[in-house]
């Protein structure tokens, strides 16, 4: 069987970055379903449009809609959507983009994996645990799942009838304290400007 071979660019990461002043990295937020992943996402990456740096989002929902398309909500193909995710913001990363990630992964062992492919490729990834508590979640029901899962109208909802691991040792946490969505994204902020030393 054909292996591939991996190609070297002839223009390096240091070159790209140093050429046009960037710094990629992941920020990758984990959480319930109604927890605030993408308005936390998409005001981050406001805040770093702000402050010219480059960033885009990789909604898991939109992603569903192309490269995923193929994918149910099984464990193993939660777990190969969570696989591509992460490969596809590496990609972002190295190019010099922050890829800001809004995905409920529910499992430890996929967002390990996700961290560990970005730091054997010496890229910096934030693990951002969206905390907002179930009750919470289902209160807000933004897209219905919950109120469709307690009338037996679907199944395989993270946190209610399938597992969701909550991270044990984040990089950030916000939501569990009522922060507001300013204070969440200066949280993010000043964790991701540390790890990439602007």
């Amino acid at each position: 069987m054909n292996q591939p071979v991996w190609h070297e660019p002839g223009v390096t990461r240091a070159q790209r970055w140093n050429k046009h002043g960037l710094a990629g990295a992941t920020v990758w937020l984990t959480g319930l379903s109604g927890s605030g992943k993408s308005t936390i996402a998409n005001e981050l990456a406001r805040e770093l449009l702000n402050t010219s740096r480059l960033a885009y989002i990789l909604d898991a929902d939109n992603v569903r809609h192309g490269l995923n398309a193929d994918l149910g909500f099984t464990d193993e193909d939660r777990a190969e959507n969570i696989r591509r995710m992460a490969e596809v913001a590496c990609l972002f990363a190295d190019s010099g983009h922050v890829a800001v990630v809004p995905i409920i992964s529910p499992f430890i062992a996929s967002r390990a994996h996700a961290r560990k492919i970005h730091e054997d490729r010496n890229l910096k990834f934030i693990e951002v645990h969206v905390a907002t508590p179930l009750d919470e979640c289902e209160r807000r029901d933004t897209k219905g799942l919950y109120a469709k899962v307690r009338n037996g109208d679907m199944t395989g909802l993270s946190g209610v009838d399938s597992p969701y691991e909550a991270p044990t040792s984040p990089d950030v946490v916000v939501g569990a304290n009522n922060e507001s969505l300013q204070q969440s994204v200066a949280m993010i902020m000043a964790k991701l400007l540390v790890r990439v030393g602007a």
